[in-house]
């Protein structure tokens, strides 16, 4: 869709405009007024003939022309008759300003769908409803309640909360930062965050796209969508809210361990959206990513006129990655030609107290040139003879002549910094009120970089044995059956090409032993019953059996107390599996989440998963290099690596493990969430084994 009427309306009808001060309706019309708005502006109230020297329309009709957008600050229960008469003149376009809808229950949520059906039926887009409005700072459009028109700028500005956004309004007045678009989204009835990213990111003006979001509508679209625009324009994202409505309670240790955040988080990180946990921390990364170059690399050179801010510069760079750009020979010998002999020539370079603007213009030039530096943050202290106006007009001049590589400015201090740093912002330079706000800034933006340049993602697909599975899903769902039992779940992850355990169920003791014979000792027990899923918990598995007595002993211990610490399972007998050979035994889990489906999971195995949660989660479909990443990102990675002399097992199996089951929860959405634990791997050339398995199924 075109938002064009929404962003560069020709004409605005304010539906329930007003004469008295501090009602919304006042406060919207008298804000596009005072905004200096263009177009046309038509007031509408069957009560008064003129508000604020504008005449005054009874109703829609009686405008004329369809208005290109219009505002409604109407009750909630008269919308929808408004609505119509926006369908009547042909208007496409409605941000509806109005509260009283689904955030109020039932009877609100009624009437909202009342009102998306009228507008679908027509062809009319809604912002909104609940919300604050809509403000374009370059086409003179402040169609909101929200505070003065702020300056233009790249920024563009989306938020679920109305009262949020109009707080981000008055810092970033307070503080010289522009914008392109700020949209309050309120309910998203119809427009949503996922239209407006997409606009957004065709649109000229806008080079960073921010917001605050509560929840995302649809979170497949979303990630999809959100992977191809981060190529073209970082997205900033502050995101609240870490319940999981619709969640399922969990059978699995996948289930248990992964929440709403993680979610959120691997979907965000599969998608390249750059998670912000503050508003200020926002701000700090979009006026970098808006106003300045990506940096080429790690290294940063620091120029200061103190030691001590130069010492946590070099601290924070160290502490986030970062690189402590080594200075070219040449770019020492300039510097010392020219700076007094007490200057620090070297990285963080020190231009000493007494550096006036010169000075620091001669330093930062000299820097930009060397080819060893990816970025410059420029340390100021408000020192008896510093020249922080000055200081900063140089800076903001030099940033024109060399723009290839970026520069950020921490002038530290109060009032004797305060006119450079209303300088330093109007002139697009990112100032920051800490070393390590710019710092972090630095690393988010060659991260962000980093993730650009990844190669494109390949899903490699494994020959399977599709029809095989879809007869167990099939027959569980048919039959109502939501647990999947072990047997059963290792033939699914057999037709995957999973290696499972010999084994057999026995419901006599003298079975138990006969089939231990023919499998070879040692040999485990389990208890096999479909109530009981934690086996270990009510003395269910034994492992290591070494002969049928020990066989036969163990069956009718379980057989005798089992019962009485579960008396309502339903007992079949007892699972008889080889015992698999020596290794390292890890997890690998899925936990369907309901925004993003499948959410894969890797960790120790055994119940040291519970223990420890040294896990990590990635969203399917994985890549063979996000599945490696996933150990990567553990602790228990160096484990498996080996480590003080032990042998190290085949990474490369489990990364192939992962991928497989990625496969399989991808092709059947009917898998809700299962753990393959443990997932016995040996060394390179191995098999590895998948020991036990649980699933369960949407029925």
């Amino acid at each position: 869709m075109s938002f064009e009427s929404f962003f560069n309306p020709k004409s605005v009808a304010i539906v329930g405009a007003s004469r008295q001060k501090g009602k919304v309706g006042y406060e919207i019309l008298s804000n596009m007024i005072s905004a200096g708005y263009k177009g046309k502006i038509y007031p509408v109230n069957s009560q008064t003939n003129e508000i604020e020297g504008l005449k005054c329309y009874p109703n829609l009709e009686s405008i004329g022309s369809a208005p290109d957008l219009v505002i409604l600050v109407i009750p909630a229960k008269v919308v929808p008759e408004i609505m119509h008469q926006c369908a009547k003149i042909g208007t496409k376009s409605v941000v509806i300003i109005t509260a009283g809808f689904k955030e109020v229950g039932k009877e609100g949520k009624a009437l909202e769908e009342k009102v998306v059906q009228i507008a679908r039926e027509a062809g009319i887009r809604i912002i909104g409803p609940n919300c604050l409005g809509l403000i374009v700072p370059s086409n003179k459009v402040n169609a909101s309640f929200g505070g003065d028109l702020p300056a233009a700028g790249g920024v563009a500005y989306l938020s679920q909360s109305g009262a949020l956004l109009a707080a981000i309004l008055d810092i970033a007045n307070a503080n010289f930062i522009g914008f392109s678009k700020l949209i309050s989204i309120g309910n998203k009835a119809d427009v949503d965050e996922l239209d407006l990213i997409k606009a957004l990111s065709k649109d000229k003006e806008t080079k960073v796209i921010a917001g605050y979001l509560e929840n995302i509508t649809d979170g497949d679209a979303f990630v999809r969508q959100a992977e191809q625009i981060s190529n073209i324009k970082p997205i900033l994202l502050i995101k609240s809210g870490g319940t999981s409505a619709g969640a399922k309670a969990a059978s699995s240790h996948t289930g248990s361990l992964a929440g709403s955040e993680t979610a959120y988080e691997s979907a965000f990180e599969r998608s390249g959206i750059i998670r912000c946990e503050s508003i200020k921390q926002q701000f700090d990364y979009a006026q970098a990513f808006a106003n300045q170059p990506l940096p080429a690399g790690t290294r940063v050179a620091v120029i200061t006129n103190a030691g001590g801010p130069g010492i946590m510069a070099a601290d924070a760079v160290e502490r986030t990655g970062l690189t402590f750009a080594k200075l070219d020979e040449g770019t020492v010998k300039k510097l010392g030609a020219v700076l007094p002999p007490a200057a620090n020539l070297y990285n963080p370079i020190d231009v000493l107290g007494d550096a006036l603007a010169e000075r620091y213009s001669f330093a930062l030039t000299t820097v930009l040139d060397d080819p060893n530096v990816d970025a410059v943050l420029i340390l100021l202290t408000p020192q008896a003879m510093t020249e922080a106006k000055a200081t900063a007009e140089a800076i903001v001049k030099i940033s024109h002549e060399k723009p290839q590589k970026p520069i950020f400015t921490c002038f530290l201090g109060a009032s004797k910094v305060a006119e450079g740093v209303r300088i330093l912002r109007e002139g697009k330079i990112p100032q920051y009120d800490s070393t390590g706000g710019a710092v972090t800034t630095i690393m988010v933006m060659t991260e962000y970089k980093r993730w650009k340049s990844k190669p494109k993602r390949i899903v490699k697909l494994f020959p399977v044995n599709r029809r095989r599975v879809e007869n167990i899903v099939e027959r569980h769902i048919r039959h109502g059956i939501r647990e999947v039992g072990e047997t059963e779940a290792k033939e699914i992850l057999e037709a995957y090409g999973f290696v499972t355990p010999k084994g057999s169920i026995a419901t006599t003791a003298d079975q138990a032993s006969n089939i231990a014979e023919q499998l070879g000792f040692p040999v485990v027990l389990k208890i096999w019953s479909p109530d009981i899923l934690h086996k270990s918990d009510v003395g269910g598995v034994k492992v290591g059996l070494k002969s049928e007595q020990e066989v036969k002993d163990a069956f009718d211990l379980m057989m005798y107390r089992i019962p009485k610490k579960k008396p309502d399972a339903d007992i079949l007998g007892v699972l008889v599996q080889e015992m698999c050979s020596r290794g390292k035994e890890v997890i690998l889990g899925m936990n369907r989440d309901p925004h993003f489906g499948p959410l894969m999971m890797f960790g120790m195995g055994g119940i040291m998963v519970e223990v420890l949660k040294d896990v990590s989660f990635h969203l399917a479909p994985l890549t063979a290099n996000e599945a490696r990443q996933m150990l990567l990102d553990t602790k228990t990675y160096k484990i498996l690596k080996g480590v003080r002399g032990q042998e190290g097992v085949d990474i490369d199996k489990i990364a192939e493990g992962l991928q497989r089951l990625s496969q399989l929860v991808t092709e059947f959405p009917q898998i809700l969430e299962m753990d393959i634990n443990p997932y016995v791997v040996g060394p390179v050339g191995s098999t590895p084994i998948a020991v036990d398995a649980r699933m369960s199924l949407e029925v």
